[in-house]
């Protein structure tokens, strides 16, 4: 696969959530809404459009095989095939978002 990088209106949206933490509430606020007007300025600055929230909806077409190791996977792991795909699934695109931050 070839290199990819994060837009910094991507990384924006990917951090918005992220830089926060421990800050007073007004304090809060004032930064979220400063964060979100810099994402929106950045987005009409490249020419694109703002992503939306994700749904929470994943609808995935994948090989019948894959498909019954992921249950027994999730079953061996204690956990719904759902369970188990948001861990593994997340994990993955936490890797995979720091490697492109810090590349």
């Amino acid at each position: 696969m070839g290199e990819t990088t994060l837009s910094s209106a991507t990384y924006s949206a990917w951090t918005i959530g992220s830089a926060f933490t421990g800050r007073p509430s007004l304090s809060l606020t004032e930064d979220f809404h400063a964060a979100v007007d810099h994402y929106l300025s950045d987005c009409e600055q490249a020419g694109r459009n703002p992503q939306k929230p994700a749904s929470g909806k994943l609808m995935l077409r994948i090989d019948p095989d894959v498909h019954a190791r992921i249950g027994i996977a999730a079953a061996i792991s204690g956990e719904s095939v759902n369970q188990w795909a948001e861990e593994v699934l997340g994990r993955a695109a936490r890797e995979v978002l720091e490697h492109a931050i810090h590349a």
